[in-house]
């Protein structure tokens, strides 16, 4: 059996309209050609692929088994080429191809999502690379030029490398379950006592950070590098830690967590702020992100998220 051979654009779509369009004059009709070329098209497409692609003894041609499977594969390329036109239209008129974001850890999932769907919405053809690190990596991989925009909270270091606007802050509280013996203590929780309960805290392997705590009371403490992880250790009772209020509101509405009364101070306002490096200029796609994110940033994150 000779190999297939390869097909044209042409005739994968002259395919596809004959079977979206209901049969050969009515994809002739959409496609303005004669049905006469539409039916060589296809059968120069049988051709090639070694395969019957349209079974002809009724009124209206009908898939065969081979012409459903290879119906997708057309379908696919068809798709493929026209992703890949829009996106050279979109390259020659100045629009980048590819935007980099990096978003805190601590930062609300709901707020993110927001904000990447309209991005969606707005730049269908270019490729978003998200990716979400603590603490120091945010504006580590800025520095390092991995990606174009961070959102993140502490920074670690000052560097005129770095621009950065303040957008507002994420509510950070105490909470331990309910079986832990701090949350078993009425009124104002002392410091002098918090210290002596295993603190569960976030860190990350970011060299910026190396070194430095934040918001680290306790002198014995379990560092984690996942979020999730931390969440899950607090409502197993194996610790008190500080958490994003929009992560634990449920736990706390349910019980499975209660908020902490500490001496001091029972809220942290976790500040976030948007960086990009100074001396890289955003393409239009990456500064309509810092845009919509300055812009929305502090009205989303008074709403409580």
């Amino acid at each position: 059996m000779r190999e297939p051979g390869l097909p044209s654009l042409d005739q994968l779509r002259v395919f596809i309209a004959v079977i979206d369009a209901g049969g050969f004059a009515h994809a002739a009709r959409q496609l303005h050609r004669t049905q006469s070329v539409i039916s060589y098209t296809i059968a120069n497409l049988e051709e090639q692929l070694n395969v019957v692609l349209l079974d002809r003894g009724k009124r209206k041609p009908t898939l065969t088994e081979a012409g459903k499977a290879l119906l997708a594969d057309a379908r696919a390329v068809s798709l493929k080429v026209d992703g890949m036109r829009a996106r050279a239209r979109a390259l020659a008129g100045g629009l980048e191809a590819e935007v980099s974001l990096v978003v805190d850890v601590m930062f609300p999932t709901s707020v993110l999502v927001e904000v990447l769907e309209a991005f969606q919405l707005e730049f269908p053809t270019v490729a978003l690379r998200l990716r979400v690190e603590a603490l120091g990596a945010v504006t580590q991989l800025v520095l390092e030029r991995v990606c174009h925009i961070g959102v993140g909270g502490w920074m670690p270091v000052a560097t005129d490398a770095i621009e950065r606007l303040a957008s507002g802050h994420v509510r950070m509280m105490p909470v331990a379950a309910p079986c832990h013996a701090l949350a078993q203590l009425r009124g104002t929780i002392p410091t002098s006592l918090a210290r002596e309960h295993t603190q569960l805290v976030l860190t990350d392997r970011s060299a910026l950070t190396e070194g430095q705590d934040f918001g680290v009371l306790a002198l014995r403490n379990w560092r984690l590098g996942d979020l999730g992880a931390k969440h899950e250790l607090l409502r197993a009772g194996l610790g008190w830690g500080s958490m994003p209020e929009s992560m634990v509101r449920e736990d706390l509405a349910s019980g499975r967590l209660v908020r902490l009364d500490l001496g001091d101070g029972d809220v942290m306002h976790y500040p976030v702020h948007l960086i990009h490096r100074g001396d890289q200029q955003p393409g239009h796609a990456a500064q309509w992100l810092l845009d919509r994110f300055a812009g929305h940033l502090p009205h989303l994150l008074e709403r409580g998220f």
